[in-house]
């Protein structure tokens, strides 16, 4: 620790401020407007954060190259603040103590292949652009 500079941390931390509070506005947002039964913002933040991160780390170590700490304030900061997969993981084990097993099926496939399609398509949009 003795290495790491201090303007790293400030930087992970801005970024961490934005995508947790991002992440909260989304989540309440989904369940007020489209449902509460099932975890859509977990999904759409999952997805969304799996295509910036794929789409980020692509973009600024092969079409640009910018200084590190961005790669700190969006992908480690925002990111990481932003995406959901301990609540992903919680939920998802909420419907198999519950016994919904449809839920949590349908809730473990669709983050794990729209999350893995979305990371797919953000190095590719990366590549293109």
């Amino acid at each position: 620790m003795r290495n790491l500079p201090i303007s790293d941390f400030l930087v992970i931390s801005i970024g961490a401020i934005f995508g947790a509070n991002a992440r909260w506005v989304i989540s309440r947002f989904a369940a007020r407007i489209i449902s509460p039964v099932f975890p859509y913002g977990t999904l759409f933040i999952n997805v969304t954060g799996s295509f910036v991160v794929g789409f980020f780390m692509i973009w600024s170590s092969e079409r640009v190259l910018l200084d590190p700490r961005w790669r700190l304030l969006v992908v480690v900061g925002f990111c990481g603040a932003f995406t959901t997969f301990s609540s992903f993981a919680f939920e998802t084990m909420a419907y198999f103590q519950q016994g919904q097993w449809i839920m949590m099926l349908a809730n473990f496939i669709s983050n794990n292949l729209l999350c893995l399609g979305a990371a797919l398509a953000g190095m590719a949009v990366a590549r293109a652009v």
